[in-house]
């Protein structure tokens, strides 16, 4: 049964899908993103140790979690390209490392800038923040691997193969806050017990999450939608566009 659905998603019909989801996803992260932020900024309440420089948690922490969310999804589309072979799969694995390796990005100079006055620099060999470092660098191997072969299948197969091995950084940056004494804090929100969060500030933090979440998608559709555009370029589906 999956193998059938699988068969179906071709990149004719995945174009077709992404046309019609893309508007969707752009006017629901924007409103997400705008209103969480409007909280954020303007409605949250300072922190009693940090002042004002917490704010910068309502681009941090999404850019952070995306990081990590966007690897699962790079992680799942390997796992279906290396197995069925499924072109879709292979653009979508190129797409969100691009994607991945941008939160990912955003989250290591976010986390600079809210240290600097919290640590008094903007650097430190942290394992949470030397973790999330090597994560950058898994992103861009995994994006030059895919493109240093001529045949773009089997650069999509090294850099699957690639991203497989490296799927076990993931947990080493989800845990390392706990795993050794950092300077990094330790979790707030994604815990057993009660977030250890003020309401005032978690609600803005949520709808900032979900903006950036359908974010992602959005930028992962149309990144995949303009590399199908590319590869079947020859395709008679495209010339008819």
């Amino acid at each position: 049964m999956i193998r059938v659905l699988l068969d179906n998603i071709s990149p004719k019909n995945f174009y077709n899908f992404s046309t019609i989801i893309i508007p969707w996803l752009l006017f629901s992260s924007l409103a997400f993103i705008i209103y969480g932020l409007y909280l954020g900024l303007f409605h949250a309440p300072s922190d009693y140790q940090q002042g004002e420089a917490f704010r910068i948690i309502y681009v941090h922490v999404p850019s952070a979690w995306l990081s990590l969310f966007a690897y699962s999804i790079l992680f799942f589309c390997s796992i279906v390209s290396i197995i069925w072979k499924i072109k879709v799969f292979e653009v979508l694995s190129i797409a969100t490392a691009k994607n991945g390796a941008l939160f990912t990005f955003l989250a290591l100079v976010t986390g600079s800038i809210w240290g600097k006055p919290m640590w008094g620099t903007w650097w430190v060999w942290d394992a949470r923040l030397t973790s999330e470092l090597i994560l950058f660098f898994i992103y861009l191997s995994i994006i030059f691997l895919h493109y240093s072969f001529d045949d773009y299948r089997k650069g999509a197969r090294a850099a699957n193969i690639l991203a497989i091995i490296g799927f076990v950084n993931i947990p080493i940056i989800h845990f390392s806050v706990e795993w050794w004494n950092t300077l990094h804090q330790g979790p707030s929100i994604m815990k057993l017990s009660a977030p250890s969060i003020a309401s005032e500030m978690l609600t803005p933090l949520i709808y900032t999450a979900i903006g950036f979440t359908l974010y992602l998608f959005l930028a992962i559709l149309f990144s995949a939608r303009n590399i199908i555009l590319e590869r079947e370029r020859n395709t008679k589906w495209v010339s008819l566009i």
